[in-house]
């Protein structure tokens, strides 16, 4: 069968039409792959140029590299100027009459004026929210060098085996405290020779002293009397917490840990675990395991499974059993949740740590002061 001329012509133009349709089509494919390269590198411009800014600043006096935040997320403008910064929002430079401030959360750029600061919030809000979450982060995961028995400098034990002292404020090991008993010393402080209170009167006037001069220990153990009635003290949780306070805040994260699991158990505070959470993450800032176990629960429970894993990693590294036992968990459920190398790095960095805080007189006195249980 033959097709006349006119259809042949029908033909040449649909399939003309139709190729034209498909460059089209490949053309706005195209055009959307390079813009979202556009937008990616853009984005990781913008992290680079910050973190160059924020090197500059600390290591030169002369010129620096200033981030200007404009409405779109993923453009900046750079200006190299000799001043020592620029206001964010108006670029006013900073001088003798402007002193310029950090914005607080993100410290990525700096405004000559609250009103400035308001102004540009609009503009400054999502870049800020992202960077002070990365900070944030890093804080919370960061490996923090663990507190040492001011004797033998050995990793202080995670499980409780150590004791305060009200005379000289310090922490000290069981196994320094077993050799002192054992010595000529006797009863004496391991640390600074002191000889034991005779009441519980006298202790807590040392403890009193201690919290005079700004001791973090001392408001945390006079603290932890008020919140379990120990010692002559009443049980007063409103005192409790207003020394675990300002035991946190003067660098004691063993206080934080302890606000955050008064309001996980509803210890003279009614449940709240988004307050428990707050604190337990102010504790893991500064390096508290058992926060950043407790952490790694909630972050499991809200369904947050990798996040979970980064938090019981972190504490498993530091020597925290049950926070291996979960990430041991995590690679074994063949969900990819944990590679292999993730777990023998986890594994290798435990064992590690528990050596460090191992030693013959801490074993020694842990079978002695077991056995004076019995």
């Amino acid at each position: 069968m033959y097709l006349n001329s006119n259809s042949n012509i029908n033909i040449i133009l649909i399939t003309a039409i139709a190729a034209r349709i498909i460059l089209v089509i490949r053309a706005a494919r195209i055009i959307l792959v390079i813009r979202s390269v556009y937008c990616t590198i853009n984005h990781r411009l913008v992290v680079v140029l910050c973190q160059y800014s924020k090197q500059k600043r600390s290591t030169s006096n002369n010129k620096k590299v200033h981030i200007i935040c404009t409405k779109s997320y993923h453009m900046a403008t750079v200006s190299s100027v000799s001043a020592l910064s620029i206001c964010a929002a108006c670029g006013k430079e900073e001088d003798g009459d402007t002193k310029l401030k950090f914005c607080t959360a993100c410290k990525l750029v700096k405004y000559c004026s609250r009103d400035c600061q308001i102004a540009h919030r609009s503009q400054h809000k999502k870049a800020c929210k992202k960077r002070a979450a990365e900070l944030r982060d890093e804080a919370l995961f960061k490996e923090v060098e663990p507190e040492e028995c001011p004797i033998c400098f050995l990793p202080q034990p995670l499980d409780n085996q150590s004791t305060f002292y009200s005379c000289c404020g310090k922490h000290i090991c069981d196994g320094c405290v077993y050799a002192m008993e054992m010595s000529e010393g006797k009863d004496l402080c391991a640390f600074c020779r002191t000889p034991p209170t005779t009441s519980i009167a006298e202790e807590i006037e040392r403890t009193k002293k201690l919290m005079d001069k700004g001791d973090a220990y001392a408001h945390n153990f006079l603290a932890y009397s008020y919140a379990l009635g120990l010692r002559g003290m009443p049980q007063d949780y409103q005192q409790s917490f207003k020394f675990y306070l300002k035991a946190g805040e003067l660098g004691c994260t063993e206080a934080y840990y302890n606000l955050g699991a008064s309001y996980e158990n509803g210890d003279g505070v009614e449940i709240d675990t988004k307050k428990a959470k707050h604190y337990w993450e102010l504790a893991a800032i500064g390096g508290d395991i058992h926060s950043r176990h407790n952490l790694g629960c909630i972050e499991y429970n809200a369904g947050n499974y990798d996040r979970s894993l980064r938090f019981f990693i972190s504490a498993a590294r530091a020597g925290h059993k049950a926070s291996l036992d979960k990430v041991k968990n995590g690679y074994m459920s063949g969900l990819g949740l944990v590679t292999k190398e993730d777990y023998e790095s986890t594994l290798r960095a435990y064992h590690e740590r528990q050596k460090e805080m191992k030693s013959d007189a801490r074993d020694e006195a842990a079978t002695a002061y077991a056995a004076a249980q019995l």
